[in-house]
């Protein structure tokens, strides 16, 4: 059964890495939750390692610099990992071919420019109209904040027709920015699996991601072994789903994308909901506390 705790240093000297989600557990898109920053420099001043695991569809390099404009301190993590970065690999190997069709926003750019060096050798990847393409690459809605994945059922349907793969760069299926919830990458996979497509995963709860996170803790001269590592993150499906599937021990944070399900007040779920809804998940945490602090 989960253990409900009411900071990470009550475990944390168990642990020799942390594998930390971003959005819903270290800000919420718009600003940086202190708690949780201060709980990271804690963990790391006593000498465990961080990496952050994101399934934001942008390389390392734009997650770091928009981290840094919320205020994020660079003492708070060691590492990054993120989906666009595991995505970008499948891609660059053609797992959708070498032609795609690009489905989302603008500001995922980035994706397709910001490559890392090695990528430099293999053949390139041109991005064209839906009619030429031979995949889909998909990193989020053309506009999350007032689109449905509904909107892209008849796109979807032409694809099927045509077999298409979709790479999908973020796994997750919503997110709150601010006080808004809204569709992410995820949602449209789902969608486009559920009406006979195939959907390459490579974020978070798959295990891509993973392999990339141990690739950067060990690059970034971390040391660690799997039996000492922890998975945190408010995605009951993607972050608590993912950890346990890797045999990682697990901390859930309540307030985030599940907040409404634990009671009023967010830093203090309710014992008794909790373990409820966890049940009706059919995945329990080893550990769940509020926020992270």
């Amino acid at each position: 059964m989960t253990r409900l705790i009411q900071s990470f240093a009550e475990i944390s000297a168990n642990y020799e890495l942390a594998l930390v989600d971003l959005w819903g557990c270290v800000h919420n898109g718009l600003a940086i939750y202190p708690a949780a920053q201060a709980a990271l420099q804690d963990f790391r001043q006593a000498g465990g390692g961080v990496v952050l695991v994101t399934n934001a569809p942008r390389p390392v390099r734009a997650i770091q610099q928009r981290l840094d404009e919320m205020g994020l301190s660079r003492d708070a993590y060691d590492a990054i990992a993120t989906s666009g970065d595991a995505a970008q690999e499948g891609m660059v190997m053609g797992a959708v071919g070498r032609r795609v069709w690009h489905l989302g926003p603008t500001k995922d750019e980035p994706f397709f420019t910001d490559l890392p060096d090695w990528m430099a050798d293999h053949p390139e990847i041109e991005r064209v109209d839906f009619e030429s393409a031979e995949g889909i690459v998909c990193t989020g809605l053309f506009e999350d904040e007032t689109e449905t994945p509904e909107d892209y059922r008849g796109r979807f349907l032409a694809a099927k027709a045509r077999g298409l793969k979709l790479l999908c760069a973020n796994p997750d299926i919503v997110v709150d920015y601010g006080d808004k919830r809204i569709y992410c990458a995820g949602a449209l996979a789902q969608l486009y699996d559920e009406m006979g497509g195939e959907s390459l995963y490579f974020g978070k709860p798959h295990p891509p991601i993973y392999d990339l996170a141990r690739r950067v803790a060990v690059n970034s001269g971390l040391r660690f072994s799997d039996e000492r590592i922890i998975a945190i993150g408010d995605g009951i499906a993607t972050d608590i789903s993912g950890g346990i599937a890797e045999g990682f021990d697990t901390l859930f944070i309540t307030g985030g994308l599940a907040a409404d399900q634990f009671g009023a007040d967010a830093e203090a779920p309710d014992t008794d909901k909790l373990h409820a809804w966890a049940e009706e998940q059919g995945i329990q945490p080893g550990f769940a506390m509020g926020r992270l602090r």
